[in-house]
């Protein structure tokens, strides 16, 4: 009977056991998507708001890649309103004809990006280049040319859809749930791993010194008999 009741009680303990080691793993495998889900997210953004910041009158990249929110439909089909596109810095000799570009809009405030195709490659008296533009869904060029002074970098791809997400990051709410939340979360996790972690290690200690009293009564058991 005692036997039994021994065996019964260690097998409980293994199961409490696997609970725990089970618990351990699945926190371990939840930490290991919200770091690589959200720690990208926070990085691009604080990297981004901190040049922003720095650097008022320039774009902010990273590695050369500069992010683009489009809110107009200008060029059409291909890029469209609400499109996240992606530009890398490039050298205005390195733009060819039908390429599509961003640049400052000689038109403009001097702070608006206009994203266009390249109808053809202007060579000026002074012997600088120039960009004739144009909008894919427009009927006619645009009516300023770009100087290359202007040129913000050569497009590359876009997310559809993605630049709204962005807008919305770049608010108070967005920002609260797109760089406060991933750190809260972190850390949250962080505390909850280490917490079980201790208690997991206090359960298996108390386990094993309760072992031990179990092998010490058997042992003065059988001295008391002999």
């Amino acid at each position: 009977m005692e036997a039994a009741l021994e065996v019964k009680s260690k097998l409980s303990e293994t199961k409490e056991t696997q609970k725990s080691s089970l618990r351990h793993t699945s926190l371990t495998v939840l930490g290991a998507v919200l770091c690589v889900i959200l720690i990208p997210i926070l990085v691009l953004n604080i990297s981004l708001i901190v040049k922003s910041c720095l650097h008022r009158d320039e774009i902010p990249n990273i590695g050369g890649y500069l992010p683009l929110i489009v809110l107009t439909d200008s060029m059409y089909p291909e890029i469209q309103s609400g499109d996240l596109i992606f530009c890398h810095t490039a050298a205005p000799e390195e733009i060819k004809e039908g390429d599509v570009i961003a640049f400052f809009d000689p038109a403009g405030n001097g702070t608006s990006v206009v994203t266009h195709r390249v109808n053809r490659i202007i060579k000026e008296d002074d012997g600088s280049i120039a960009f004739e533009t144009k909008g894919d869904a427009n009927n006619a060029a645009d009516e300023e040319h770009v100087p290359a002074e202007k040129l913000v970098g050569l497009y590359l791809k876009r997310i559809p859809g993605a630049g709204k997400a962005v807008m919305f990051m770049q608010t108070t709410e967005g920002l609260v749930l797109c760089v406060i939340c991933p750190i809260i979360l972190l850390v949250g996790y962080d505390v909850i791993r280490r917490r079980l972690y201790e208690r997991s290690r206090k359960e298996d200690t108390e386990a094993l010194l309760r072992e031990l009293e179990e092998l010490r009564a058997k042992a003065d058991e059988r001295e008391a008999k002999e």
